[in-house]
This record gives structure tokens, sequence and C-alpha cells, in this order.
């Protein structure tokens, strides 16, 4: 193990929070930005609503990720 790596029992958890991060905070910036515009709160709004939407994404991400990819490797060919 690298002094600046985690242990690989940590990668899914890791990749969880990075995905749910990358995720939310794009899909919340289109969300917010089709619901009020560009109005003078958009950063309040997209920031409160991201911090919802993380909270709720990271744990999908954690607990579903798995499924996804036995769903996925049912219709493509593993590497």
């Amino acid at each position: 193990m690298s002094m600046n790596k985690l242990p690989k029992q940590y990668f899914h958890l890791a990749f969880s929070l990075i995905m749910g991060a990358i995720m939310v905070l794009l899909m919340m910036f289109v969300i917010t930005l089709v619901n009020v515009g560009m109005a003078t709160d958009f950063f309040f709004r997209w920031m409160k609503a991201f911090a919802v939407a993380y909270v709720v994404a990271v744990p999908v991400i954690y607990f579903l990720a798995p499924v996804a990819k036995k769903l996925a490797a049912r219709f493509a060919e593993m590497p």
C-alpha cells in the first residue's frame, strides 16, 4: 500500500463518494437551472439541492452499483 492511497477495501466507498459528487453536482446544476433559471440566488439553491441529493445518492451508488454491474454484464461482454 502506498502512503498516499487508501487500502483496496475502501475502493468502492471512495468510488461512491467521488461518483456521487460528480453526478449530483452536474445533475443538480441542470435541474436547478431548469427550475429557477439564472436567479440571483442560483448558487445557494444549487448547493442546497446538491447537499440534499448527495446524501441520498452516495448510499444508492454504494449499494446499487454492484447490481448495475451485474445487469450490465448481461448485455455486454466483460473485459
